[in-house]
């Protein structure tokens, strides 16, 4: 039984991959339709795209094709012609059968080192990072200088530098020696000011040591973001990593639906949480911002964020007393305390929660040589997505309504759950890693498989007759195992998982070492038949142990190896497993089939 279960889930595995894209809206509340199916079609009949089929599928539109250099061209095609209208994404289609698919059959997935997967390279703009920390800066020496009673007129950013006009020159001085007293740190200057004692204007930018600085925290926050929005796609072995000094590698090996693994990855959303400005509130001290669901209602909002999303916790959906979806909000102690501090003088009057979401727009742009290239530039949007009445004062734990649809509610309870991005990040690069790239290493690593695996074979058989053909139909077996184990698991194999099937390999005939050992060991004192009994049973506990010791080894190589490392660890274990099945049960299930119920006189061993 467990041949045959085995058996039909590597099935899958013969069954090649397809060439493919996938078409979804940007918008993730749009769901793709027939009317855009209908337009793909007339774009790619109208450039003479060869395609084999074009369906629709959860959402999303699925084109197959027969060759890679196709699927390459009719993207850059739909790319161009559809820019900011939709997301596409490069995808190897598995060409599994209905039946295998039904029974939950797929084919082991290859890491990027071998087959399929994507690539993102991200940029993270430090501009906006930049312009960010210069925003609370901003109001930061506001509220210092109205305590400490320094008169100033206008205040402003302008080209990533902070401005101040004073009213006289005493507040001018003041703010001067304030300026220098808070610029020294430990790493040296934190500030480069620029004096005008002419006009009483103050002019703050950053050094290059806050800079570097603040690169580096943005950088290092965005890995750690992008790392759980990894996680919470469920991807096996995924690498995230730097690159220079503000790129981010993001690799996801056997990534089965691309396009929402893009849209996950490269939204920057976050709340804020603003008090709504009433009729006293200075026009200065307030902004007005549309609705999400109704872009012509708008209301205005205090300038002044109470709380944002990188204090969130923990974010889950519900559904409130109407039956619309909400988003449970917890907040850290910090964005508690300040939540209870704002609303506690605020009863009655509303809060609103602002959506900021970090956008790209794509131009078409024609270069000097001729060539069309696709420029992108971003804009932060933001918008309303609830404004209700402060009935009580508002703690670590509370719920925000008027999120949409439950799958918009879904998605951003898994971006604030997954954490804020500290500065927004443009894909400068994406490309599935196609068989074209890792046919090298596939067929260096089936080779390596085959030559061990045919002298494993030669050896066994020249040396234990028939016990070794017994054992190799066990080795061939055992490789089936693997290969179905894997592919029900959704196991991802990599070339270092390729070198832990040759090394199982040779571990598989070593348990079949130790039991025709024994055997032969048996058969100078007693008779044939007595001599496979015992030779098989007292082989085992020798057999349990050496595995055990074994699969101990490889479990903690999985549980603290990133990467390529846990996919060794993986087809070890589960080639360790196999192994003792096939040694044990399937080498004497055959050699009970040759020899069972025989009287022999000799074994051939």
């Amino acid at each position: 039984m467990v041949l045959v279960v085995g058996s039909i889930y590597a099935l899958p595995n013969l069954y090649p991959t397809q060439p493919s894209i996938q078409v979804a809206y940007t918008d993730s509340a749009r769901s793709a339709d027939q009317m855009l199916l209908n337009e793909l079609e007339d774009i790619l009949e109208e450039s003479k795209s060869d395609y084999e089929e074009i369906f629709l599928r959860e959402n999303k539109i699925v084109i197959k094709f027969n060759d890679v250099d196709t699927q390459l061209s009719s993207k850059t095609i739909l790319q161009n012609t559809l820019l900011d209208k939709v997301i596409i994404a490069l995808f190897l289609e598995p060409s599994t059968p209905q039946w295998l698919k039904d029974l939950g059959g797929n084919p082991v997935k290859l890491g990027l080192d071998l087959s399929g997967g994507v690539h993102f390279l991200l940029e993270v703009d430090i501009d906006t990072a930049q312009q960010g920390r210069l925003e609370l800066l901003l109001d930061t020496y506001r509220k210092s200088f109205k305590e400490e009673r320094i008169k100033y007129g206008d205040s402003f950013i302008k080209d990533l530098a902070l401005h101040f006009e004073f009213s006289d020159k005493q507040s001018y001085n003041k703010a001067l020696k304030t300026y220098r007293d808070e610029s020294q740190t430990i790493n040296g200057v934190q500030y480069v000011i620029t004096e005008r004692p002419s006009s009483n204007i103050l002019i703050l930018e950053y050094s290059d040591i806050a800079l570097r600085e603040i690169r580096d925290y943005a950088v290092g926050q965005n890995l750690t973001t992008l790392r759980n929005r990894v996680n919470e796609l469920g991807v096996s072995e995924p690498i995230v990593q730097r690159q220079g000094a503000n790129r981010i590698v993001v690799e996801l090996p056997g990534v089965q639906d691309p396009t929402a693994a893009k849209k996950i990855i490269g939204k920057t959303a976050n709340l804020e949480f603003r008090l709504e400005a009433n009729s006293r509130t200075s026009p200065l001290r307030k902004e007005e911002f549309n609705f999400k669901e109704n872009e012509y209602q708008t209301a205005f909002l205090e300038r002044a964020v109470i709380v944002s999303g990188d204090r969130v916790t923990n974010a889950s959906t519900g559904f409130d007393e109407s039956g619309f979806s909400q988003v449970n909000i917890t907040l850290d102690m910090q964005g508690g305390r300040a939540m209870q501090k704002a609303t506690s003088g605020n009863i009655g009057r509303r809060l609103g929660v602002l959506f900021v979401e970090q956008k790209n727009k794509s131009e078409l742009v024609v270069e000097p040589n001729g060539e069309q290239v696709i420029k992108q530039t971003s804009y932060i949007e933001k918008n309303i997505i609830s404004l209700a009445t402060v009935q009580a004062v508002l703690g670590t734990s509370f719920r925000i309504t008027g999120v949409g649809t439950p799958a918009e509610a879904s998605e951003l309870a898994l971006l604030l759950r997954a954490g804020a991005l500290a500065a927004p990040m443009k894909f400068v690069e994406e490309r599935t890693v196609g068989p074209s790239l890792g046919k090298e290493n596939i067929e260096l690593g089936m080779k390596s498989i085959m030559i061990g695996f045919g002298l494993v074979v030669l050896f066994m058989a020249f040396y234990y007759r028939i016990f070794g053909l017994a054992a190799n139909v066990s080795l061939i077996l055992n490789l089936v195992l693997i290969t179905g184990i894997m592919s029900l698991l959704g196991a991802t194999l990599t070339l270092p998982g390729m070198a832990g099937i040759v090394l199982t390999v040779g571990m598989a005939v070593d348990a079949n070492v130790l039991i025709f050992s024994r055997i032969r060991e048996e058969s100078k004192e007693k008779d044939p038949q007595t001599a496979i009994r015992d030779g098989f049973s007292r082989a085992f506990v020798t057999i349990f142990d050496a595995n055990v010791t074994t699969l101990i080894a490889a479990l903690i190589l999985y549980i603290i190896g990133t990467g390529p490392v846990k996919g060794f660890a993986i087809t070890l274990s589960i080639g360790i497993v196999t192994s003792m099945f096939t040694a044990i049960m399937c080498t004497r299930g055959i050699v009970n089939m040759v020899y069972g119920n025989k009287n022999i006189q000799e074994l051939k061993i």
